[in-house]
């Protein structure tokens, strides 16, 4: 399984507004446009919902449904596939106060279900997806800033 994470620092960002600006995923297709569309459905309860997602890869696009789920306590929304085209894709946003702002933090593992092809499918998906989620965070914040004790992404 493939993992990424995507680490950067926000500055003057309240991490409680951060976390509820991380947490607005039908916002996401302005932010870049390999995100086509994010349906988000109502609520399971106070704090898990399902969403739809359609995402630009290579020369075709990734659909997938997830369930969300929200810890406005640690800041964090946890998210795994029920459904769609990748093998496996699970993970987190951590949002953690930091000096100056916050730190936003995304975590992936996924699998593409392709044994085959994953040499070369694989690492093209972790520069995607990394690529993705830095230009939602661009968009949502402005300015993102690499944090200096780890590096902003990490693929592995």
């Amino acid at each position: 399984m493939r993992h990424v994470t995507v680490k950067v620092l926000v500055r003057d960002a309240d991490p409680g507004d951060a976390y509820l600006r991380v947490g607005d995923f039908a916002r996401y297709p302005e932010l870049t446009a390999t995100v086509h569309e994010v349906v988000v459905h109502p609520q399971e309860d106070a704090h898990t919902h399902l969403s739809d997602w359609t995402v630009s890869f290579r020369n075709g696009l990734l659909r997938w449904t997830e369930r969300d789920t929200f810890d406005p306590g640690t800041r964090s929304i946890s998210f795994t596939q029920v459904s769609g085209d990748f093998m496996t894709f699970e993970g987190t946003w951590l949002v953690e106060p930091a000096t100056g702002g916050s730190t936003v933090t995304f975590t992936a593992a996924f699998d593409l279900g392709i044994p085959s092809l994953a040499e070369i499918l694989d690492p093209v998906a972790s520069a995607a997806l990394s690529g993705n989620i830095l230009q939602i965070l661009r968009g949502l914040f402005g300015e993102v800033n690499q944090v200096t004790e780890t590096p902003a992404i990490m693929v592995t």
